[in-house]
């Protein structure tokens, strides 16, 4: 049943824990649910628990599995599907934050910027209302430091840190051709001096940045003294180490242990691949998958063995070629004559399983990503800041769409 008394609101100051203690506490219990990957197991351990919802999905067509991807949770499926699909639903609503409205864009600012990109952008700007107006916006891991442009005005200064060389000269040259006063700077956000580049009259900003980044301006604009930041994160399996490590107490305190693969369950969710990308991406995935079934033959062992992936060119190839190419990286035995269409076809097969048993997986996606977002805003909770979580723009335009903005009285 959905847990009691959790509705989609902005999550501030009490909310914040009280919503990370029901999520921790979800994704614990059932962690065996979600935990395990389709594409590397040939059976899942779940599966004899609840058989009938497993016959149910590994019937379903590919097709039906794409369908239902990005809303796992509307699938009418046998239980205990439709159980965790409500709680999902429940302990993963969260509301959108009070827009603004943002003074026109200069002329021409858009130039340059993708479509999507820029729709991202302005949906970020827009929910960025603090006590105090800032005086001076520090754009991490900028590129181009479109975003920091889109917020410059009147009366305040942008600094912009990025690491492409390349990245940097592109945002001097745009932000001179704007007539707009942006320093753009070539910094390793990582590295031990960034520290000094943080002052407290920043308002550091991110939209996207990856696992180690934004999770390093957090810490270090927290340490500096910065009385607003607003990030928008991404990519939580970007990180350097092999597990996940919390930062807030109430995180550190919690049973739940996350590999590089948990943390990627998050960013499994695809909403703007087009038709072309999605065939090359189950082309690919169907070949490996069929692969998978053939060395476990060859080899005499029943598990999975990773394989590193090769070039989209190696899709128009044919299927032998493809197996060859994968088992003398491997270094395993000659292949001897094979029914290739049948491995193939058995690898299509497979891929409709997975995709479909993955749906499973799927309900736990957004309560994950919360998680490790409410670590980040306890975290900022912790180091004084008043902190409101909510969303900046529908799924649509970015799955991405938490936004975490912080500030000190």
């Amino acid at each position: 049943m959905p847990a009691k008394g959790v509705d989609a609101r902005v999550l501030t100051g009490e909310s914040l824990l009280a919503r990370f203690t029901a999520l921790d506490a979800f994704l614990t219990e059932h962690q065996a649910l979600w935990k395990p990957r389709p594409f590397t197991h040939l059976q899942l351990p779940w599966e004899t628990t609840y058989p009938e919802l497993a016959d149910w999905l590994r019937g379903r067509s590919l097709e039906a599995a794409e369908s239902a991807h990005t809303q796992p949770a509307l699938l009418e499926a046998p239980e205990p599907f439709a159980s965790l699909a409500a709680m999902s639903l429940s302990l993963s609503a969260v509301g959108e934050l009070p827009t603004h409205a943002l003074e026109a864009a200069g002329h021409r600012l858009n130039v340059d910027v993708p479509g999507r990109k820029w729709q991202q952008i302005e949906a970020f700007a827009s929910r960025l209302q603090f006590a105090d107006a800032p005086k001076h916006w520090l754009d991490w891991c900028s590129g181009k430091g479109h975003l920091g442009r889109r917020l410059l005005q009147t009366g305040q200064q942008l600094t912009c840190l990025e690491f492409d060389p390349a990245l940097v000269a592109s945002g001097q040259a745009l932000s001179q051709r704007h007539h707009l006063h942006a320093l753009h700077v070539e910094q390793d956000v990582l590295a031990a001096d960034t520290a000094s580049l943080l002052k407290d009259e920043h308002t550091p900003v991110a939209l996207h940045a990856c696992g180690d980044l934004h999770v390093r301006l957090i810490q270090l604009a927290s340490a500096a003294g910065c009385k607003q930041l607003a990030i928008a994160p991404c990519c939580y399996n970007r990180i350097s180490l092999t597990q996940y490590s919390p930062i807030s107490s109430a995180a550190r305190g919690s049973d739940l242990q996350l590999s590089l693969d948990d943390l990627a369950l998050p960013m499994s969710e695809t909403v703007t691949a087009g038709a072309r990308v999605r065939r090359q991406r189950d082309t690919s995935m169907a070949r490996r998958l069929a692969f998978d079934l053939l060395q476990r033959q060859l080899r005499g062992v029943d598990e999975y063995l990773p394989t590193p992936s090769l070039p989209s060119a190696w899709l128009d190839k044919p299927f032998a070629d493809f197996c060859h190419h994968l088992a003398a990286l491997k270094e395993l035995s000659t292949i001897g004559p094979q029914d290739w269409s049948a491995w193939e076809a058995a690898g299509w097969q497979r891929l409709a399983q997975v995709r479909n048993l993955e749906l499973l997986r799927g309900l736990f996606r957004r309560p994950l990503e919360l998680w490790l977002i409410l670590d980040r805003a306890l975290f900022l909770l912790e180091q004084g800041y008043e902190v409101r979580l909510g969303t900046f723009c529908e799924t649509p335009l970015t799955p991405r769409n938490f936004l975490l903005l912080a500030e000190r009285a």
